[in-house]
């Protein structure tokens, strides 16, 4: 184990509340022990919110580098009116 620096921490009287608790429970041997936990769970949290902003940021990425071409959601919208358009005539012919 590193070497501990020993530093003074303001909490709320809920958060000293439930730290205490902790402690008479037997969940952890110390508030210090408590604090630890608290802090080793924040980094999990800070290391999985910069993997998922990585993730999102090489996505964007790619996106912005895709060299296929690009379509508006209207031109989208017209095109897919033309091809039933397009199927719709087809049936029609194919009833008479």
């Amino acid at each position: 184990m590193e070497s501990a620096e020993k530093l003074s921490v303001t909490v709320t009287p809920a958060m000293a509340r439930m730290i205490r608790e902790k402690v008479e429970d037997g969940s952890f041997g110390s508030a210090s022990e408590v604090i630890r936990a608290a802090l080793r769970a924040f980094q999990r949290e800070e290391d999985e919110h910069a993997e998922r902003m990585a993730s999102i940021r090489a996505r964007v990425k790619a996106s912005i580098e895709d060299t296929r071409p690009s379509h508006s959601g209207e031109k989208v919208r017209d095109h897919l009116r033309e091809l039933a358009a397009q199927y719709s005539s087809r049936s029609d012919d194919s009833a008479a």
